[in-house]
């Protein structure tokens, strides 16, 4: 990897560098959604192609953490799986939103975020196409394009908005009760983007009120929780019980938020939740 312009890391934030790790992330992913976007719809190798963009992606941020990083693990969605000896783990997402990246959508991100005392901690997350860089977490404050960003607004349940993420593994009876308590109970409106990373966003830029997840996995979430939590955001995640390959069934928002959908997560996706509300 590149010596970031003859900076040493002494010299520049912990996030200025993964930011720029990140950016670099998004310029190989974008060669080749651009690649994607010069073939016909009928051909076949789309998917081939989304998993060689993937594992190349995914390739290039273990390479670059490890390099500034030695002593750290990494754990990626493709398979990669690094010990470290530091006790800190970068979780890593290469593009979540695979699908809207095969369409040519725009929904898709790079996704790094630290993991330490089984804690999400600190997080980047760039979105090439829209060229929207979001880092922040812990005592590193939350900005957009190094912009800082406004808490999350009040709740209002007469203009409220959620997004929502079901996993293709969830039952088709779990999947309607979502969809009927949104809109008997709640009586909001509701979107599902196709990138839980990109959901996170919608919360973060005041679009949506919160998010709620049946089967997203760790990686999807790792960076956008601690960029969230700077903006007044909780979730419902116990990590002390939660590891890093579990498939998560959570929601995010402010209190308020999570007040009004507990008994949805309780109801749906497995064994009653612990209650236990997190930041971070």
């Amino acid at each position: 990897m590149a010596d970031f312009n003859g900076s040493t890391l002494p010299e520049r934030a912990t996030e200025s560098v993964i930011e720029e790790i990140a950016r670099r992330a998004g310029e190989i992913a974008l060669r080749h959604f651009r690649s994607l976007a010069s073939i016909p719809v009928e051909k076949k190798g789309h998917l081939d192609l989304v998993t060689k963009a993937d594992r190349e992606v995914e390739e290039f941020l273990i390479a670059s953490l490890l390099q500034v990083f030695p002593n750290d693990g990494v754990y990626g969605e493709e398979g990669g799986n690094i010990a470290g000896t530091s006790g800190r783990i970068w979780v890593i997402d290469p593009i979540d939103g695979t699908f809207n990246f095969v369409r040519g959508g725009q929904n898709w991100a790079i996704s790094i975020g630290l993991y330490e005392n089984r804690r999400p901690t600190f997080g980047v997350i760039y979105v090439p196409v829209r060229d929207l860089l979001l880092a922040g977490g812990g005592s590193v404050e939350t900005r957009l394009n190094g912009k800082p960003m406004r808490s999350l607004p009040v709740l209002n349940l007469s203009q409220a908005s959620m997004g929502i993420g079901l996993h293709p593994s969830v039952a088709t009876q779990d999947r309607l009760e979502v969809l009927r308590y949104i809109s008997d109970e709640l009586r909001i409106a509701f979107r599902c983007c196709g990138s839980s990373t990109l959901s996170l966003i919608e919360v973060a830029m005041g679009e949506t009120d919160g998010y709620v997840a049946l089967g997203d996995s760790t990686w999807d979430v790792m960076a956008g929780l601690p960029i969230l939590s700077n903006l007044g955001v909780s979730h419902t995640i116990d990590w002390d019980r939660t590891d890093l390959g579990a498939k998560l069934r959570f929601a995010c928002g402010s209190e308020a938020f999570l007040a009004k959908v507990r008994p949805l997560l309780e109801s749906v996706g497995g064994e009653p939740m612990s209650g236990a509300l997190g930041h971070g």
